[in-house]
């Protein structure tokens, strides 16, 4: 025990001071175009069409994220075949944040987990480079179009839906005001491009992925390689200092069997909640407390309202999912809705809930799934780079999942106490 507060104290010092470092340099310079990773970053969706700062000469800035928690849950299944859990501290994880200021209006983001909960050992998860000016071509080229535009291209996750802006990205967990991710979470890392145009409230993204989580050039007959296209079509509008609304939505659609079978299940990082649904006998699953379809042939939509009025804020989710004719007609529909009040001199203090639900038939003669979970809590940002946030979460498997199933019956239920350091 004396080694892991000794350890913590050391992994806070040294972020301490990465993070004084991190500050000397963005006092000299400050990222373009960039959503700063912190509390100043909150309901930030896309990147802004501002600079934001002015370009000087090759920068690096070097950042990150630190995460732990202490977790306290229960769980239970109609088998009774699952392990105790106890209360304790979870193994930490850390992200390391490179962004490089490249030329004026063109940026660099780099994110590589040093601790996951599915993976111990230090990868990049995935990188970018954000382009918002073409004067490297010649100066004032296209400037009238890229006043609007924002060309991205990269190995990362690309922008499907809103809710992977509120998400938990391994140890970045300060944009998410609960601790788990939505049941069905749309996140995945891929090669892609896209462009996305921001004028007057209005939002258009389109873009292209290879449909690939795992890289590869091999061709054989157990694949088939089709791309995957998605967009995003959405108006956002701050109508007063004190009144916001934005309405977006999101498309997705790869007609491949062996392509785009990721969208739900491309975050390698694991689920934030640990050793739940874990079976006596069997192999431990890093994702159990989220839902993959696992569909071929995929298409999915996605709606998400946004209001902030004052302090209140709310955030929605509308989403289905289905696969082709050819593989079932199977179908699911997943439902969210996040409320939550923030208050203080700087609201710094929020306190919510959250509702979401999962729906629907892996084909269209299969059983009726379904699943529940419903999160209370709050948070306290001690600085913006600080949050401390609490909560309770109870998730329930409600229907269709056969009798010898783990999931049949099943339900998590606890709290969790999470702090985080972003910058």
């Amino acid at each position: 025990m004396k080694k892991l507060i000794y350890g913590l104290f050391a992994g806070l010092f040294a972020l301490t001071a990465v993070t004084t470092t991190a500050f000397a340099q963005k006092n000299e310079t400050e990222l373009q175009y960039f959503r700063a990773n912190d509390k100043k970053g909150l309901n930030v969706f896309e990147t802004p069409k501002e600079a934001g700062g002015t370009f000087e000469k090759v920068k690096v800035f070097v950042g990150g994220d630190f995460a732990l928690q202490f977790q306290s849950i229960n769980h239970s299944n109609s088998l009774n075949n699952l392990v105790d859990l106890g209360s304790n501290v979870n193994l930490p994880t850390a992200n390391l944040n490179i962004n490089t200021q490249l030329a004026d209006g063109v940026r660099l983001h780099l994110r590589t987990y040093l601790s996951s909960k599915h993976h111990n050992e230090a990868w990049v998860k995935g990188g970018h480079m954000q382009i918002d000016k073409l004067d490297f071509i010649s100066p004032g080229f296209l400037e009238g179009l890229m006043s609007v535009a924002t060309i991205t291209v990269g190995l990362d996750e690309f922008n499907y839906g809103d809710a992977h802006f509120r998400r938990s990205d391994n140890a970045r967990v300060i944009f998410n005001p609960f601790i788990g991710n939505y049941i069905m979470d749309a996140f995945s890392t891929e090669a892609f491009g896209e462009v996305t145009i921001q004028k007057n409230g209005f939002i258009g993204v389109v873009g292209v992925t290879n449909g690939k989580l795992n890289q590869s050039v091999i061709v054989n007959d157990n694949s088939d390689n089709k791309i995957s296209f998605y967009g995003k079509l959405g108006f956002d509008k701050q109508f007063s200092d004190d009144v916001r609304f934005r309405l977006t939505g999101s498309w997705y659609l790869n007609n491949g069997t062996t392509t785009g079978t990721w969208l739900y299940g491309g975050d390698r990082a694991g689920s934030r909640y640990y050793n739940i649904m874990q079976t006596l006998e069997g192999n431990p699953n890093d994702f159990d407390g989220r839902f993959n379809p696992r569909f071929k042939q995929m298409s999915a939509i996605q709606f998400n309202p946004f209001l902030k009025v004052s302090g209140f804020e709310f955030f929605g989710i509308y989403e289905i999912v289905s696969n082709s004719e050819e593989q079932g007609n199977g179908k699911f529909t997943q439902f969210a809705a996040e409320a939550l009040y923030r208050f203080g001199s700087t609201e710094q203090f929020y306190l919510g809930g959250r509702f979401n639900s999962v729906n629907g038939n892996q084909t269209e003669d299969a059983s009726d799934l379904k699943i529940n979970r419903t999160n209370i809590g709050g948070g306290w940002f001690l600085t913006n780079n600080v949050l401390v946030k609490l909560e309770y979460v109870n998730q329930q498997y409600k229907s269709g999942f056969a009798s010898d199933n783990k999931y049949n019956g099943g339900q998590f239920k606890g709290v969790n106490l999470e702090a985080a350091i972003s910058f």
